[in-house]
């Protein structure tokens, strides 16, 4: 991966909506190599998709929670948890940790009794959960941008 390379990752993590020609423009390359330059980095799996970035207040998700939960220390288990957070849309990302806590989770919806009603009913009656323990989002400092693309 050159510089070139790097600038068009930058410039979509900026606006995935630009159009071939203003990217290419933004890059100091002609349309048809940049082009072959962004199919290559899609067929490497270095772009993974394209999304839209919503107003979670917009479609009613505006209350946020830091959720660390302790699942048993069984493989078993442990995938069961993890096939299972794949079918609750409420869980917007899930992470495994090292150490303790075992997963955290950022969970998405609408109030309070929304959250509870999701606590009680799916987070804690999932196989192998031992503990949970939340945490609510006061304030955004800072939305995830993307990843920087340093030079190498």
């Amino acid at each position: 991966m050159d510089a070139i390379d790097r600038d068009i990752l930058r410039e979509l993590q900026r606006d995935g909506r630009l159009s071939n020609q203003e990217l290419a423009q933004r890059v100091g390359l002609t349309p048809s190599p940049c082009m072959r330059r962004v199919r290559q980095l899609e067929k490497d799996g270095v772009i993974q998709g394209y999304r839209a970035v919503i107003d979670p207040e917009a479609v009613g998700r505006s209350f946020e929670v830091l959720v660390s939960v302790e699942v048993k220390r069984d493989r078993e288990v442990v995938e069961e948890f993890e096939a299972a957070l794949q079918d609750i849309p409420d869980v917007v990302e899930a992470h495994r940790l090292f150490g303790s806590p075992g997963c955290l989770l950022r969970i998405a919806v609408e109030d309070l009794r929304a959250y509870e009603r999701l606590w009680i009913e799916k987070l804690t009656a999932l196989s192998g959960v031992t503990e949970v323990n939340s945490q609510i989002i006061m304030k955004r400092i800072k939305e995830p941008v993307g990843l920087p693309v340093d030079e190498s």
